[in-house]
């Protein structure tokens, strides 16, 4: 067994992803340092690295608020909709346009990327979905970017990279388009899928605009809209305000930096689960075979 030998290169890496790593997390560490810190630690500079005077004050009163509920259910709800229905959209659309036999295939591909570039604007945008109907519900979340062209091409290279013999053997037990997707193309691209989802997924999370743009009802608001309301617009209950943290105060810091807090770690959970596919998946097709 050969040693791997120590080269001036990796030290050099070594140290600067080091770096990026600390630059990385120290905010978040800082974050929820100060969040679960009490009022007096925080006023006086204190906090650094860890929490002092641990506390769960601001997380009380953020999770209080009975908008909080609703607006998780709601994330959650256009997050597994948004994200299973434009998956099944743009694998269906990047499938057909990987195959070269398709009709008009190339010129569709062109009108695809075309929009990469120029797109109809957010009025003309606004009135077609109005059109549709979709105002002020659920399908206003998802079906205006139900499917990212970037993603779509990144899925067509995958698939374009299939072994063609993979679907005539499919053909010739005699399963049509849809069988050889769905039971040959699909179980072979859990990669792809993985990390498509997981982009759709963080976009529908973090999503701030079409809320503000496409929603009416405080009802159906996500996560992220009422979070803004707590930091920016000071709307958390003063009633709970008033009964927790020190001296009867909420400081503006730590309450928002709970709230990130709240609103950033659950996606960030979901990262673990899919790692395994996420680097194949984002390599696969970078290199044309």
């Amino acid at each position: 067994m050969t040693r791997s030998k120590i080269t001036l290169f990796s030290v050099v890496n070594i140290v600067i992803l080091l770096g990026v790593v600390l630059l990385t997390l120290y905010p978040f560490i800082y974050m929820a340092a100060v969040s679960l810190s009490s009022n007096i630690h925080v006023l006086k500079g204190e906090i650094s690295w860890y929490p002092k005077g641990f506390n769960l004050d601001m997380y009380k009163v953020v999770l209080k608020d009975p908008r909080i509920g609703t607006a998780y259910w709601n994330t959650i709800v256009y997050v597994v909709l948004g994200t299973t229905l434009s998956l099944v959209i743009t694998s269906l659309g990047a499938y057909a346009l990987a195959k070269k036999d398709m009709v008009f295939g190339r010129g569709f591909t062109m009108i695809i990327i075309f929009t990469l570039f120029f797109s109809g604007g957010m009025i003309p945008t606004f009135l077609v979905v109005k059109e549709l109907g979709v105002i002020d519900t659920v399908w206003g979340m998802v079906l205006p970017g139900a499917v990212s062209t970037w993603n779509l091409l990144i899925m067509r290279t995958f698939f374009s990279n299939i072994p063609v013999e993979l679907e005539e053997s499919g053909q010739m037990d005699g399963l049509g388009n849809f069988g050889v997707f769905f039971r040959i193309v699909v179980p072979l691209s859990q990669a792809v899928f993985a990390t498509i989802g997981l982009f759709y997924a963080v976009g529908l999370w973090n999503n701030f605009l079409l809320p503000l743009l496409y929603l009416r009802d405080q009802e159906l608001f996500p996560l992220q809209v009422i979070l803004r309301n707590i930091v920016l617009a000071g709307q958390s209950n003063q009633a709970d305000i008033a009964a927790v943290g020190d001296a009867n105060v909420v400081l503006e810091e730590p309450l928002k930096f709970a709230t990130i807090m709240v609103s950033t770690v659950p996606i960030l959970l979901a990262y673990p689960f899919l790692q395994k596919y996420f680097v194949k998946g984002v390599m696969i097709g970078a290199v044309k075979s």
